[in-house]
């Protein structure tokens, strides 16, 4: 099976089948007399274990220990991971939920317990303390948006979209793929709030995780959420900082 038949079926690009041959992450059956890398089942397999594994936010580096070492304990490591992954998807419900409202109703500063804080005032000074004024100024400032503010924050989002949705056919490390890719963390950032690289990382994956997330993704161009996913991670196990 050549790189490219393997592409389609796992849905992922040829550069990050390149990119893992190159890491020794996952290496072809064989190479033909020009080059061309070959994949049988047994590398069909430890695809499929790799990809489970970064689905559940592994990074590759400890995906490579999981797949290789004998002595790893796999089903501890998925248990431990499992746990994690039950309480980010209850913070991400929640997170969801205050989206949906906002959305409907605008945004309000009594949200802010959405982020596992018990009420504002202990917010603001664990926030300050951490991060100094500028963690309650973002929630001040959106709590002052506009309507024509938040049309305005939708038109550079669908643009983003459009612009990425047009440029589907390029490899998702394409350099202009991944300048859009800039373009949309700095717009969560500017707009929302810090966008670091994990939660980054973790918005990419609930593009596809989520069905609602997808299904809004979506509307601009099928597939549109999981090139960007796919995009996003990227972005983030190459983000140099």
């Amino acid at each position: 099976m050549t790189v490219n038949e393997v592409s389609k079926i796992a849905n992922i690009s040829v550069r990050t089948l390149h990119y893992y041959d190159e890491i020794n992450l996952l290496k072809p059956h064989k190479l033909t007399e020009s080059g061309y890398r070959i994949y049988e089942n047994e590398q069909l397999e430890k695809l499929w274990q790799i990809l489970f594994f970064k689905e559940l936010g592994f990074k590759l580096e400890t995906i490579k220990k999981i797949i290789n070492d004998p002595q790893f304990d796999k089903e501890q490591a998925l248990m431990q991971h499992k746990k994690l992954l039950l309480e980010k998807k209850k913070r991400l419900n929640k997170i969801i939920n205050s989206i949906d409202k906002t959305l409907k109703e605008g945004f309000d500063i009594t949200m802010i317990d959405t982020f596992s804080m018990e009420n504002y005032e202990k917010y603001k000074e664990e926030a300050i303390e951490k991060y100094g004024e500028t963690a309650i100024n973002t929630y001040k400032k959106t709590s002052k948006y506009s309507k024509k503010k938040w049309e305005e924050i939708n038109k550079e989002a669908n643009t983003i979209y459009k612009e990425l949705a047009d440029n589907m056919d390029k490899d998702v490390d394409d350099p202009y793929v991944q300048k859009l890719i800039d373009d949309w963390r700095n717009h969560i950032t500017y707009n929302y709030y810090e966008c670091t690289i994990d939660i980054f990382r973790g918005l990419g994956n609930l593009y596809v995780a989520d069905e609602r997330f997808t299904k809004n993704i979506d509307k601009t161009k099928e597939g549109l959420a999981r090139y960007m996913k796919e995009a996003i991670i990227y972005y983030c196990d190459n983000y140099q900082g």
